[in-house]
């Protein structure tokens, strides 16, 4: 049995997860249409390779990634380009951003997929490939690009595997749902994941509230004897990797690091199926299950749902009634943000959709003065110190924020849940963080600036050398001539009338 440790704070909000009956999923039938956005993921956006008025296929490529980290589009079902142009996408400021939108003609045709027989035998280098194309990106996070992630190359190698199946934050039951419904799946994607790497070890971690999923993932992994199912006492946000990292193996990720710096790789279950199904049956990423649930909805419950799929008709779904929310929430109620624009679509990141009723969750009081209880340093997973972020965020104070590594919260929202104060921290944090990112690509520019500065004058200088270097030369030329007798202008002379007297001669 594998000794189980524990991580500074975290808190214990009620669940609610019973609400979505997890371990049981109900294909969303198809929308009216399709709003894909071209940046799912984090990194440069994809590029539109498609025009209006064009017909496309399901599973067919719509936009091409853009660099390594990016990841293509592609359609989930059969129709014609309507538009390319700016619409509303999830995110927590409330962003536009270029999306394809497909009508629907009802057939659903599909492209011909073509997996690889036998993944064993293929090079890591041509599995990361199939991975990339395939639009595979993280489902349970910020949606980084898994063949980036799958790609690194740090001298210590990957020798742990860990398939995040923690799920802690309340009402989500999605990849709860998974690993109970596609056990096998997720078990499969998760050995291609550790033979692509070369781990040796792969942990299928399952917080104590979710036994129905761990004995699905005990009996489906139990030909593999580098897998083990690990259990923990239930509590937010034990599902932070770093956290989770810290639980399994006691060991702390370096402030600003990534778990592959010490050796460990951790992955969401819907991802590792993702995965599995892009190499095995060649079929790209275009639809997810999600959790829609709240008590605003006669039908809530876990959906199998077309990526692109506006959420009020994800909602209409689950038998949504407007007059008894004031709000939607794509993501959960610590890390989730309201929807302000039901026309948004489901995105690969969406693993849950929340309509609650008012009093289910009351709008939020209105914001006190900090009393520095220090309640939000005592619950803060990460051991920093959230009321003093909170002040040099309002300050604007990027050389203190960075002495306390603000880039190191994971915006799980405990210190906010907590604070009697109702001072939205994460908003802050997130603002914060915001403007951290940009003074930093400013001084990228600003560095690049300078260095092609330098190099320029360093050229014009040169130029100018090379240019007094050769007067100089001309210069001493002619002053030994003149030394020696050799008159330059009179010799010039001498040549002129030879050619004259020759000229005369020739007539």
């Amino acid at each position: 049995m594998r000794q189980i440790f524990d991580i500074h704070g975290g808190i214990h909000p009620p669940e609610r997860k019973e609400l979505s009956d997890p371990g049981f999923v109900m294909d969303c039938p198809p929308p009216s249409k399709l709003v894909l956005p071209v940046t799912q993921h984090i990194g440069a956006p994809a590029r539109p390779i498609v025009e209006v008025g064009d017909t496309v296929l399901g599973g067919q490529m719509i936009a091409e990634a853009q660099g390594p980290v990016s990841v293509p589009v592609h359609s989930p079902s059969s129709g014609t380009v309507t538009a390319i142009a700016s619409r509303a996408v999830p995110h927590a400021s409330g962003m536009t951003d270029t999306c394809i939108e497909i009508t629907l003609d009802g057939r659903c045709e599909w492209i011909t997929c073509q997996g690889v027989t036998d993944w064993r035998a293929e090079s890591k280098a041509a599995l990361l490939d199939r991975v990339r194309l395939a639009g595979v990106a993280g489902l349970g996070g910020a949606g980084f690009p898994t063949a980036i992630k799958l790609a690194s190359d740090r001298a210590i190698g990957i020798h742990t595997l860990v398939i995040n199946g923690t799920e802690c934050e309340p009402y989500i039951t999605a990849d709860d749902t998974v690993m109970q419904c596609f056990s096998r799946e997720v078990v499969e994607g998760a050995e291609i994941l550790a033979h692509m790497v070369g781990a040796e070890t792969i942990l299928l971690a399952v917080e104590d509230n979710k036994h129905e999923a761990a004995e699905a993932m005990r009996d489906a992994s139990a030909h593999l004897a580098s897998a083990e199912v690990v259990t923990f006492p239930t509590k937010y946000p034990s599902g932070g990797e770093k956290q989770l990292i810290e639980l399994l193996l006691n060991v702390q990720v370096p402030s600003g690091g990534i778990p592959a710096d010490i050796g460990v790789l951790c992955q969401n279950p819907s991802t590792a199926m993702a995965v599995r199904a892009a190499l095995i049956d060649g079929k790209p990423l275009t639809d997810r299950i999600t959790t829609l649930t709240g008590m605003a909805l006669g039908k809530p419950g876990n959906r199998r749902v077309m990526l692109g799929t506006p959420i009020g008709e994800l909602l209409a779904h689950g038998d949504f009634n407007s007059e008894t929310s004031d709000r939607v929430i794509h993501g959960g109620p610590m890390m989730g943000f309201s929807v302000t624009d039901l026309d948004m679509p489901v995105v690969k990141i969406t693993n849950c959709v929340l309509a609650p009723t008012r009093s289910e969750i009351p709008p939020p009081q209105p914001q006190q003065a900090c009393i520095r209880c220090g309640l939000c340093a005592e619950v803060c997973p990460a051991s920093l110190l959230p009321q003093q972020l909170y002040w040099f965020a309002r300050a604007k104070d990027q050389e203190q924020l960075e002495r306390h590594h603000l880039m190191d919260c994971i915006e799980c929202g405990a210190c906010a849940y907590v604070c009697p104060s109702h001072i939205p921290l994460v908003q802050y944090y997130r603002s914060a963080k915001g403007s951290m990112r940009e003074a930093s690509k400013e001084k990228v520019r600003s560095d690049n600036s300078r260095v092609r500065f330098e190099a320029r004058q360093e050229r014009l200088e040169r130029e100018t050398a090379a240019r007094d270097a050769k007067r100089a030369a001309r210069k001493a030329a002619a002053e030994a001539r003149l030394e020696a007798g050799d008159d330059p202008v009179q010799a010039a002379i001498e040549r002129a009338k030879a050619k004259k007297a020759q000229q005369e001669g020739e007539q």
